[in-house]
């Protein structure tokens, strides 16, 4: 394990099968003198002599993608040893899928459906729980045996997903899955990775229906960001002390301000702002960060 605490600016570490290779290295390394970006080769890492500009954070994690791995931009003064929380979105990062879609395909509506969710993980909906009742108002009668359906025939882990929760549980990290999805798939998720806890929404149903009504208080993004700090000062910790890992813009207010964010297969928003962007690489490079 590594700590760059002491160092005052950004480090970057190159996560992927061929992280090692010196071509790649040596033209990253190339990369940054171009860019006039001092810099110390260590262990794998580059520790920066100065802050990183948007515009060369996305020259250099282009440069990583296009030679098939991924660039973790490590905030300065990144410890890994501090880290103690591991908290994640379910529906298309830790899982292949967005529930709620594959649902509404078992009675025709997934398309109605899916372009709803698709604007709001763009952040074109920015009121979550007001786009969440609309689609699940289009779920009215949809047989419970649906969902059962979805779950054992389209419903995978992504790439890594049992690795990293496995990792996590070995370093007595506290794991905690925070979703706008639904209960019945969450509580799936904790019984088959032992997370220590999770949050997401609870349908309602009628016999053997659903109602299209979503029962209690949405699981938002401002919901998602207060379990996140509740799971960490149950601790005596703060964010700084959670890896946050996302895809959508309902992800970002729990992303904010934390340890450290990954973005996994995320929207081009979600990306801007992570620290870590995992586009080619699975979901397991993040125990390469500890």
């Amino acid at each position: 394990m590594m700590t760059t605490a002491s160092n005052p600016y950004p480090s970057l570490q190159v996560l992927g099968s061929s992280a090692t290779d010196p071509q790649l290295i040596q033209g990253l390394e190339r990369a940054l003198q171009t860019l006039g970006i001092g810099f110390q080769h260590r262990a794998g890492r580059f520790l920066l002599l100065r802050e990183i500009e948007a515009f060369e954070r996305n020259g250099l994690r282009q440069y990583c993608s296009e030679r098939g791995c991924d660039l973790a931009i490590l905030p300065a003064g990144f410890d890994a040893t501090a880290l103690k929380v591991l908290a994640m979105d379910m529906d298309s990062t830790l899982i292949n899928i967005e529930c709620i879609d594959e649902i509404a395909d078992f009675v025709g509506k997934k398309a109605a459906v899916a372009a709803i969710t698709a604007a709001t993980m763009r952040g074109e909906i920015p009121n979550f729980a007001e786009s969440l009742r609309r689609r699940v108002a289009l779920l009215e009668g949809v047989p419970i045996s649906a969902l059962h359906a979805v779950y054992e025939e389209r419903l995978q882990l992504n790439p890594g997903a049992e690795l990293l929760i496995g990792g996590a549980h070995e370093r007595d990290m506290h794991t905690l899955l925070v979703s706008g999805g639904f209960t019945f798939f969450t509580d799936r998720m904790q019984e088959r990775l032992s997370l220590c806890e999770t949050h997401s929404n609870q349908l309602e149903s009628t016999g053997d229906q659903l109602t299209g009504q979503v029962l209690g208080d949405i699981v938002d993004g401002v919901a998602k960001n207060r379990f996140v700090e509740a799971a960490c000062a149950r601790f005596d910790l703060n964010k700084r002390s959670a890896i946050v890992i996302g895809d959508g813009a309902n992800d970002l207010l729990m992303m904010s301000d934390c340890g450290l964010s990954v973005a996994y297969r995320a929207k081009a928003i979600v990306k801007e702002k992570a620290d870590v962007a995992l586009d080619n690489v699975g979901l397991d490079a993040v125990l390469e960060l500890l």
